[in-house]
């Protein structure tokens, strides 16, 4: 281990553990320095090393159970991820989750005790992802409800049926999003891709205020994008430019309203995260990977086409 500059016995993520065993190999002998540090000698190669030589011939001790405590990576699944995690008790909404990301992430949660309500535009469809989870698990609590999040009419109507249930909001996990999109107006007379990556979920989360901090401790999870990185919302004076949020047809370029929509992602998460954390309630972006292979790329033959052919490399639902 690099970082502590120890010898790391224990993998980090499958759990096994290596040992020394025996003793030194021939012509080796053991030593202790002046300042009582022990190193060791090599006689025939005449060489001295404070590392132990039987790291060369290390062997398999008993292997030990992973704990939930375990470093994950690029490998790892929801499913690891929630390991020995009770969520009994716990309200979760998950947008867009009738499909990839949000799919795995509402089934995983439910599949651990939370309440999830499965926030989707095609409640058939979201019916659909529910009994998908019940044949997994009978118990689970899941329940889908309609949110188009291209119209801010129907984001106040899901608030209002959530609260009329009268349970609290310990998660929101604002996942839903378009990619590719051609340009079109919502019915509210925004450019779509804008709206339903950001604004709609900005104004859910100001609905659904009240309710997250009376739940405290409680969180937000804004699914964003690394490709935040690759734009900007201001004009030459350093000024935010509205005009680039919800552009006009001559001017829009859907990877560019994509990625806009991803760093006002993370700008929210981080001023929500600001003014909501003295409350108990926090906020966090995440960016779910680039090789992760879902659905967003359906809007556009070409963006499924180059989806298609990096299938092989990419990481599956």
């Amino acid at each position: 281990s690099h970082l502590e500059e120890k010898t790391q016995w224990e993998h980090p993520k499958s759990g096994k553990r290596k040992r020394v065993a025996g003793g030194l190999p021939y012509g080796w002998e053991q030593e202790t320095d002046e300042n009582g540090q022990v190193y060791f000698v090599d006689h025939i190669n005449k060489r001295t090393t404070y590392l132990d030589p039987r790291l060369a011939f290390t062997v398999e001790d008993n292997p030990v159970k992973p704990t939930t405590r375990q470093k994950y990576d690029g490998n790892s699944t929801a499913m690891e991820i929630l390991q020995g995690r009770d969520l009994s008790g716990k309200v979760v909404i998950v947008t867009g989750a009738n499909s990839g990301i949000g799919f795995e992430t509402a089934k995983s949660l439910a599949l651990h005790g939370a309440y999830v309500i499965l926030a989707c535009r095609n409640v058939s469809r979201g019916n659909d992802a529910v009994q998908r989870i019940l044949v997994e698990w009978h118990k689970a609590k899941v329940e889908a409800m309609t949110l188009d999040l291209a119209s801010l009419q129907s984001v106040q109507h899901f608030a209002e049926a959530f609260k009329s249930k009268n349970v609290p909001l310990h998660i929101l996990i604002c996942n839903a999003a378009v990619f590719g999109a051609p340009w079109c107006l919502t019915e509210d007379d925004l450019e779509s891709t804008f709206q339903v990556n950001h604004l709609g979920h900005f104004y859910l989360v100001q609905l659904l205020e009240d309710v997250l901090r009376r739940s405290a401790p409680a969180r937000v999870v804004m699914v964003s994008s690394e490709s935040h990185r690759f734009t900007e919302i201001k004009d030459s004076s350093g000024k935010l430019d509205f005009s680039l949020l919800s552009p006009s047809k001559k001017e829009y370029w859907a990877m560019l309203a994509y990625n806009r929509s991803k760093l006002c992602n993370i700008l929210f998460s981080n001023e929500l995260n600001r003014r909501l954390s003295p409350h108990g309630v926090t906020s966090n972006s995440v960016h779910p990977g680039n090789m992760m292979y879902s659905s967003i790329h359906r809007n556009w033959w070409v963006y499924t086409l180059l989806f298609t052919l990096a299938r092989p490399f990419t990481k599956s639902m």
